[in-house]
């Protein structure tokens, strides 16, 4: 996968993109990331990105030039009059108005070869940039300061997801979220610490009942935790039998 990053502040992604399961993925060629200040792309003497709104209005606008241009260096076609000649990239702008960012939204990005990511820091945008742009992606219902730390989620989210990106495919399989239910409690040793002791059931050895804990307590937690996300999943005859039980168990 090739991620491009524009930005006003490229040395913010110094550290977390050459971090972690980020990091050892460029190590293994899994993934490429350049990050570009598209101030280089002004064409003015001072390097100003942005202006005031027409029609008045707080704060500053990020221009089109500059972005346009810094999508052309990229590769002209991005930029292309003719839609049917632009490539498969997906070009993201960093938005709280965009679509909000969830797990299938990171699934579907990990399937790309190329990620463009456009993070403003300003008012907001010249409403023409929305043109050279595939998707609108928020992290959520708030305002930072600038499109950085939101990409830098989105990548995160996304390239572990890479094949070889995390040592144990599984682990990434039974997330929290990957199977549309929040993951089931785990343990590790010591067995007893404080009073507080693991469950039986998994240090028992019956792989079948560790499984149906698994599953139930999966089940629960999401039932206790995000019951919105129940109403979204779609449940197996087992699933929908321990939810009863947990109903039952667990009166709201």
């Amino acid at each position: 996968m090739k991620i491009n990053i524009l930005s006003l502040f490229p040395d913010m992604f110094t550290g977390p993109m050459n971090q972690s399961i980020i990091g050892k993925a460029q190590e293994k060629g899994l993934v490429d990331i350049e990050v570009t200040d598209f101030r280089q792309f002004a064409n003015n003497k001072h390097g100003h990105v942005d202006d005031y709104p027409f029609g008045g209005g707080a704060g500053m606008l990020l221009q089109v030039g500059p972005i346009y241009r810094a999508l052309e260096a990229i590769d002209p076609h991005l930029v292309s009059e003719d839609l049917s000649q632009r490539p498969a990239s997906r070009v993201i702008l960093m938005d709280p108005a965009g679509q909000r960012f969830n797990q299938a939204k990171a699934e579907e990005l990990a399937r790309e070869d190329q990620l463009i990511f456009i993070c403003g820091h300003y008012e907001g945008y010249d409403e023409r940039i929305r043109n050279y742009v595939t998707d609108e992606i928020s992290i959520g219902d708030f305002v930072l300061t600038g499109g950085e730390l939101g990409a830098m989620t989105v990548i995160d989210a996304t390239v572990r997801l890479l094949d070889e990106a995390v040592g144990n495919n599984e682990s990434v399989e039974v997330e929290s979220f990957s199977t549309g239910l929040l993951e089931y409690p785990q343990y590790t040793r010591p067995r007893s610490f404080m009073g507080m002791e693991v469950p039986d059931v998994l240090v028992s050895g019956d792989h079948q009942k560790i499984a149906d804990w698994k599953g139930k307590e999966a089940i629960r937690r999401t039932y206790l935790r995000r019951p919105d996300l129940l109403a979204q999943a779609d449940l197996s005859d087992q699933e929908k039998q321990w939810l009863l039980e947990v109903q039952t168990e667990n009166p709201k």
